[in-house]
């Protein structure tokens, strides 16, 4: 049924990704017809009326749309993924996270966190955000600038990470669109053109106390609970991509004939030997994605120690992906380059795999300390 259905709208938004992706808009009927199709709720728990699908399930249903529309599939991926971390970690207070889960099954309703900013860069390095919370009666004034705010034009609620007035801690808040909240349409990118991803203004917005996620008498655990299954979204989205545009080729390759030839050019050693390269990175990467997932599923007892894997399925599914349709685009040639084929979108698309979550460097620089600890603790082991 998730492979299904995320067929079904992936096939439908493959028609409208040449506009969005032109105009740089955001696909709102790709929402409501998400909604409609209850892919909302993919993650949300089924005590509270979703389909509580698994690592292994969402990034089933990830890959699938993907192949329609790349920036559609990115931008819901944040949401379900957020919904999938909030129910792994239990990090809201119970009442607001059903409130939220009971809101995305009956309205819609999407969540991510923004915690990018001009100053710090990718969150993931670890800056202090600029955005301020302050203490008043009652609750928190917000006050800063977000970027990377992907789903903006139809966040009605979000996270935002904030430094705590005062204080070196660090804050979440639930913020809810109105008064002070504005978005700017600073979106305007090479790829992944059409997930809304602009700068989301804060002016001294009201936080009540009911709604802090971390405030300042917050720590963290010494053992938090696992929870970077979640961010297998993002391959799931580039292998989708990838995919696509392999099928796109090897149908190209079948029927394209110039009239210098007698048969089609799949008939090419050439152009098979380039198929080839396409089919080899396409099952290694896909089949390590996927058991990665399974093995984050089944493995409950083990999530800490596979975050290693889980960085090196990224590594691995993105790299692969630029390469299969960089592969692609040469088999269909010239003609690649033209805006009414999908390849040059997909290979624009592509690329931001290099750029989202965990980055290639911290990637191998985790698995070399993971090596050298390993050898290290070997060694003091033998006699």
């Amino acid at each position: 049924m998730i492979a299904a259905r995320a067929d079904k709208l992936g096939a439908v938004f493959a028609e409208r990704a040449p506009q969005h992706d032109l105009e740089g808009s955001f696909p709102f009927e790709n929402f409501d017809d998400l909604k409609e199709s209850g892919y909302l709720k993919l993650t949300v728990p089924a005590a509270f009326g979703g389909e509580e699908a698994s690592v292994y399930e969402m990034v089933l249903a990830q890959e699938r749309l993907a192949r329609g529309d790349g920036s559609t599939a990115l931008a819901v991926g944040w949401h379900i993924g957020q919904i999938l971390q909030l129910r792994l970690s239990g990090a809201w207070p119970e009442p607001l996270f059903e409130r939220l889960c009971r809101d995305v099954v009956a309205e819609g309703t999407v969540i991510n966190e923004l915690a990018s900013e001009p100053a710090t860069g990718s969150p993931s390095r670890g800056g202090r955000p600029e955005t301020t919370a302050r203490r008043v009666s009652g609750g928190w004034r917000i006050t800063g600038r977000k970027t990377f705010s992907t789903l903006s034009p139809i966040l009605k609620q979000f996270v935002v990470t904030a430094g705590i007035e005062h204080s070196e801690k660090v804050g979440a808040f639930l913020v809810r669109s109105g008064p002070g909240v504005k978005v700017e349409e600073t979106w305007n990118t090479m790829g992944m053109r059409a997930t809304g991803s602009h700068d989301v203004i804060l002016e001294d917005v009201f936080v009540p106390d009911t709604e802090v996620i971390r405030g300042p008498d917050y720590e963290k655990p010494e053992f938090p609970v696992p929870t970077e299954g979640i961010l297998l979204h993002i391959p799931a989205c580039y292998m989708g991509i990838a995919y696509a545009a392999r099928n796109f080729a090897i149908d190209f390759a079948r029927h394209h004939q110039p009239n210098s030839l007698t048969v089609p050019i799949a008939e090419l050693p050439n152009v098979q030997r380039q198929i080839a390269h396409i089919e080899a990175d396409l099952l290694t990467a896909r089949s390590y994605l996927y058991q990665t997932a399974d093995r984050w599923d089944k493995e409950a007892e083990n999530r800490a120690a596979l975050k290693p894997e889980l960085g090196l399925a990224k590594y691995v599914v993105t790299n692969a992906a630029v390469r299969i349709v960089d592969q692609a685009m040469r088999i269909v040639g010239g003609l690649s380059l033209s805006r009414k084929l999908p390849l040059e979108r997909m290979y624009r698309d592509v690329r931001a795999g290099l750029h989202n979550p965990p980055m290639d460097d911290v990637v191998l620089t985790n698995l070399a300390k993971r090596a050298l600890s390993e050898a290290e603790e070997k060694g003091n082991q033998e006699p």
